[in-house]
């Protein structure tokens, strides 16, 4: 009979009963003029369904990281709140912000997640930041489960424009999990006024000579609701003509219903609206409890932005129209004569 080495038999025997580390994620808060971004909430949430530790990070200018702190101690879920701030991390250029988050998970770290909306900024930093500790990233999660006993975590993420859903497992050999969740998939976290959690300060990592500079930033202001969060959201396509034609039927209406003005990638390719409005697999990804398509057909990149949302309603004056197809009420008429019906019966 062959036996195997004592060495070995005990090294078999002390990895049978090994335990994965319990999951700790650090979640990326972005921020905008002192609040906190709804995205960001939606992670946290994410975060919290690992199962273990919940820890934020707050980065931004000196002045913008000292209001929010305030509000972010707050969150439910998170156990550890980091903060830094530094006036080169006022515009999060991901050249300035990557040094910070590359020593913060160099190592010895205890984070075994990192985790961020799946917003423009989170998008240039933390894959950028993934590649230089060489591990994978999983973008615009919709779900996720961890299994605390071998320390792997499965996703699920939609491909093809939303037209297949692709599961991903991250098996426990890759030390940190970089990911970023799509935020209609996940309710935000809620805010705990007697929440008490223990705050920490991060030196800055300062870029003596970084590569790129901020020019600018050019906002869209609107007294209407934000549209990646509002719960009413009515979109136009490219069937309303021109610029003017698009706000003088659609805004009257948004307007009746409290709701976000949309557009699909026609209209705003074709001027009607601001880019900031497009609604899309390459614009902003919607689910609204109510959500208007006026004159759009419904090609598959429009709807891979919004075909979540809770209730749908299209007019087309196309009866073959694609929209037709997920749309749960659809009217086939004119749009130039339907809505300001529906406009005037919403006054009354």
């Amino acid at each position: 009979m062959l036996r195997a080495p004592t060495s070995l038999l005990s090294r078999v025997h002390a990895r049978s009963y090994a335990t994965a580390p319990s999951p700790h994620a650090l979640v990326f808060l972005e921020h905008r003029q002192g609040d906190l971004e709804s995205a960001s909430l939606s992670a946290l949430t994410a975060a919290s369904q690992l199962g273990g530790q919940v820890t934020g990070l707050v980065v931004g200018s000196p002045d913008e990281v000292s209001s929010v702190i305030d509000k972010a101690k707050r969150l439910q879920g998170l156990s550890t709140l980091l903060h830094s701030s530094s006036p080169q991390y006022s515009t999060l250029l991901p050249e300035a912000v990557s040094p910070l988050f590359e020593k913060l998970l160099s190592q010895n770290s205890p984070f075994t997640h990192v985790v961020s909306a799946h917003s423009s900024s989170a998008k240039s930093i933390l894959p950028r930041v993934a590649a230089r500790l060489d591990v994978p990233a999983v973008s615009d999660v919709t779900s996720l489960e961890h299994d605390a006993a071998s320390g792997s975590t499965t996703f699920t993420r939609p491909i093809y424009a939303g037209n297949a859903i692709c599961t991903v497992r991250a098996p426990s050999s890759i030390p940190i999990k970089f990911f970023t969740v799509r935020s209609t998939a996940f309710a935000a976290a809620a805010v705990e006024d007697a929440a008490e959690i223990e705050v920490k300060t991060l030196d800055p990592v300062e870029v003596s000579d970084p590569p790129t500079e901020h020019i600018g930033t050019s906002l869209t202001k609107s007294d209407r609701p934000d549209l990646g969060v509002a719960s009413r959201v009515v979109s136009g396509g490219r069937a309303l003509k021109n610029a003017e034609t698009f706000q003088s039927t659609l805004y009257p209406l948004a307007d009746a219903l409290g709701a976000a003005v949309g557009a699909s990638r026609a209209a705003v390719d074709a001027g009607y609206a601001d880019n900031s409005l497009q609604v899309g697999q390459t614009g902003k990804v919607v689910a609204p409890e109510l959500y208007m398509a006026l004159g759009i057909s419904g090609a598959i990149q429009h709807l891979a932005g919004m075909k979540d949302s809770k209730l749908i309603v299209a007019i087309n004056k196309d009866p073959d129209a694609p929209i037709f197809q997920v749309a749960d009420v659809g009217l086939v008429a004119d749009l130039f004569e339907a809505v300001p019906e529906m406009v005037e019966k919403l006054k009354q």
